[in-house]
């Protein structure tokens, strides 16, 4: 009987190939062939599941984003407090400090996503057939997540309720991928962004009046 194939998982496969060569190569200098040798399968098969080298670069970057998510909820599900049975949510503040630390190129990881999303905008920009639209979806999620803690910790007493949380997850968010262009470039050292992050969530998340 034919083995039955996995195609989202080939996907993946030769998504995660893209990665581990252009974390080396840099996304301009990796082709469809690198990749092929890389996942160890055809320059065929990698064509069949991506028609064009501009496809199969989208695909892997809206991997990267989901493991930035997967990342964050890793750091998220570490702020949790208690047993399993009657162990708190993180508070809105942990769940921003999770998301916006997992930004920072303070490790291996991590500084592959950066590296690899500022080339990929910085591509995209002058390559018409590099999609946009999608990664931007992808921050446009992030940001409502964001807002949606700061709603909840505005409910709580936690956070000022003069803010606009929508206006502060989108300053954020843009704090988060300057400062992580910052590390990239030796501007600023991991530890001054991440004292950075501590110090606006300082001022949204201010200590009780006593």
């Amino acid at each position: 009987m034919p083995k039955r194939v996995d195609h989202e998982e080939r996907r993946r496969q030769i998504a995660e190939a893209l990665l581990r060569t252009a974390a080396g190569r840099g996304l301009h200098a990796t082709g469809m062939r690198e990749v092929a040798a890389e996942a160890g399968v055809s320059l065929r098969l990698v064509q069949y599941y991506f028609g064009t080298k501009e496809e199969l670069l989208l695909a892997a970057m809206q991997h990267l984003a989901a493991q930035f998510g997967d990342r964050a909820m890793t750091r998220i599900r570490g702020k949790e407090t208690g047993s399993k049975e009657t162990g708190a949510p993180a508070s809105p503040r942990d769940v921003l400090a999770a998301i916006l630390a997992e930004g920072l190129p303070a490790d291996d990881e991590r500084r592959t996503f950066a590296e690899l999303s500022v080339s990929y905008l910085a591509l995209s920009l002058t390559d018409p057939a590099l999609a946009i639209a999608p990664l931007v979806k992808n921050s446009d999620i992030v940001i409502d997540v964001i807002a949606a803690q700061l709603r909840a910790a505005q409910a709580a007493g936690d956070t000022p309720g003069h803010l606009d949380p929508e206006l502060e997850a989108v300053s954020l968010l843009a704090l988060s991928a300057g400062l992580s262009t910052s590390v990239l470039a030796g501007q600023s050292s991991p530890g001054q962004a991440q004292a950075v992050i501590d110090y606006h969530l300082d001022r949204l998340f201010p200590p009780p009046a006593p």
